[in-house]
């Protein structure tokens, strides 16, 4: 009875959150659509090329944190005079990325509630017509081309992903997108993965095809997409930077309810640290409260809390550790994740990389080894299918008499495990950056955002990093070059208050965390934004991007 009171209890919990979130998203869209009509009757003629903004894989009957920096970026540019572009999706692709469903892939995208949340956002924007400077939009709707279906039909999965058309790389323009909708690296060569790569394909070239001829049509100044790593996007962004168009992307940044814009690769995090840039003591003091924070688990990764509960180092590890000469943290990733592509520059991929260390932990009984699952693995309709604990099961990692494993589920504290260790290993997690602040030496193995400046090891063959791995493991003291703890404090000051543009004045989160609904103010109050000049300066003028202190 007990059970299914609880049962009875869940489901209620589970449909009046339902009838929240409908009603909250319900109100947004309102207050999203009146502040449209002010922004369209408020903003004076414009003049000069317009800028494009186009996002396809962001949100689809919700305000996503993107799809508000998106939206608050191009209202801010037409109230100042600048024309904007929309390319909108109109069930423009056969198949999209979030629209896909990944246990029925032929079951078509729920494109009428995604087209009815653009029209909301788009709100009083006339159809583009002509290549005039006029605020519009262009929905982009689907043709299947033909002769490609044909000549993909009956390629098999590696065939697919190398894919040309007519000089553009379909497969590898796809890849990335497809991998994280499967969330798994390794493809399968069956019938459902080649069905979703085909028609991905068959989309991109769709997408690329429409967003040439506007590109054509307006001869914009520049182009602004969410992302730039999904297909539709980086179809997109390959299409300007063809013609030499000027590109800028954005991700959510690095505090809470603030945006990342760069002219590179978003997912890549390319931040511009000055030589000359030393911290002063107002500096330290701030990111020292910061990471003080952080060390705790209070902190959020894209409206999503995971060290809510963290806990010490119990009394059953530290007995099991105190058997052992030393300690070796292996802290791992998702392996679909959107860094993943850009982090893939000795490996293969991350599980290449554990391959070697596991022949390693094999040869060292004398080190305990402790590998450490992301957290993000077992996040909620975001779950991964190909996991470091599958890795460990299938190499029965866990007999390993001198390895722990913790999963994705346990809050175990990573900063107390740090501090009893004799260095660190990581694949390109932050916690590599963080271990470094904390004057741990940290062996990294794949590119990360950090590893662009002295931070950590990083060797750049495969022997070498089993060469420095062999050579951490026998030695009774690691040298750490000075530079690595200071390299690493300056970058992540630069990424948490210099790159991470807030919004939180305009922007709150939803209830669902990981979305968003307007807040109320006043348009004036938009376009006095500092973060808006900031990307205003660097869209249009080459800028920074960066805060200013």
């Amino acid at each position: 009875m007990s059970k299914i009171m609880i049962g009875k209890g869940r489901m209620k919990e589970f449909f009046t959150q339902r009838i929240k979130r409908g009603l909250v998203r319900r109100l947004n869209n309102l207050k999203i659509a009146s502040l449209a009509r002010q922004v369209a009757r408020k903003e004076p003629q414009p003049s000069g090329a317009p800028v494009v903004f186009f996002k396809a894989s962001t949100g689809i009957d919700d305000l996503s944190w993107n799809s508000g920096f998106h939206l608050l970026t191009s209202w801010a540019f037409r109230l100042q005079g600048i024309p904007v572009v929309y390319f909108s999706c109109d069930s423009g692709m056969s198949h999209c990325i979030l629209g896909t469903n990944r246990d029925n892939p032929q079951k078509e995208p729920p494109c009428k509630s995604c087209v009815y949340q653009s029209k909301t956002l788009y709100k009083n924007v006339q159809t583009f017509k002509r290549s005039d400077v006029q605020t519009s939009a262009l929905w982009f709707n689907y043709q299947r081309n033909s002769q490609l279906a044909i000549a993909i039909s009956n390629l098999s999965i590696p065939d697919l992903m190398t894919f040309e058309w007519q000089t553009i790389p379909l497969g590898a323009l796809c890849l990335p997108g497809l991998r994280w909708v499967l969330r798994i690296h390794h493809l399968n060569d069956d019938e459902n993965t080649r069905y979703l790569l085909r028609e991905y394909i068959l989309s991109a070239w769709n997408v690329a095809q429409k967003f040439d001829v506007l590109l054509e049509q307006t001869q914009p100044r520049a182009v602004l997409v969410f992302n730039g790593q999904f297909f539709p996007e980086a179809t997109a962004r390959y299409m300007a930077l063809k013609r030499g168009i000027r590109v800028t992307t954005h991700e959510v940044g690095f505090q809470p309810a603030t945006a990342f814009f760069t002219e590179g690769e978003a997912t890549a995090s390319p931040i511009p640290v000055p030589d000359t840039f030393e911290m002063n003591d107002e500096q330290n003091a701030k990111l020292d409260a910061y990471l003080a924070k952080r060390f705790q688990g209070d902190f959020t990764m894209a409206g999503i809390k995971f060290w809510a509960d963290m806990k010490g180092l119990d009394e059953s590890f530290l007995q099991k550790a105190s058997g052992f000469k030393q300690i070796v943290p292996i802290f791992t990733n998702v392996i679909f994740d959107t860094s993943q592509p850009h982090a893939n520059t000795v490996f293969e991929d991350m599980f290449d990389w554990l391959d070697l260390v596991l022949e390693e932990i094999k040869l060292h009984p004398e080190t305990l080894f402790v590998i450490r699952a992301h957290p993000d693995e077992g996040r909620v309709r975001k779950s991964s299918r190909e996991t470091v604990e599958g890795w460990v099961s299938s190499r029965s990692v866990d007999k390993e008499p001198n390895v722990i494993f913790i999963s994705p589920k346990e809050t175990l504290s990573s900063y107390e495990l740090i501090l009893k260790s004799k260095f660190v290993m990581v694949y390109n997690s932050t916690i590599g950056l963080e271990a470094a602040i904390m004057g741990a030496a940290v062996l990294c193995a794949g590119k990360a955002r950090f590893t662009q400046y002295p931070t950590v090891f990083f060797p750049q063959t495969i022997e070498d990093i089993r060469s420095k791995l062999k050579e951490f493991l026998a030695a009774d003291a690691i040298d750490i070059p000075l530079e690595f703890k200071r390299n690493a404090r300056r970058f992540l000051y630069y990424q948490l208050f210099r790159t991470s543009l807030p919004f939180g004045e305009f922007l709150e989160p939803s209830v669902r965390t990981t979305q968003t609904r307007l807040k109320s103010f006043a348009l004036e109050q938009l376009i006095r934004s500092e973060s808006v000049k900031v990307i205003k300066d660097g869209v249009l003028d080459g800028g920074d991007f960066l805060l200013r202190e």
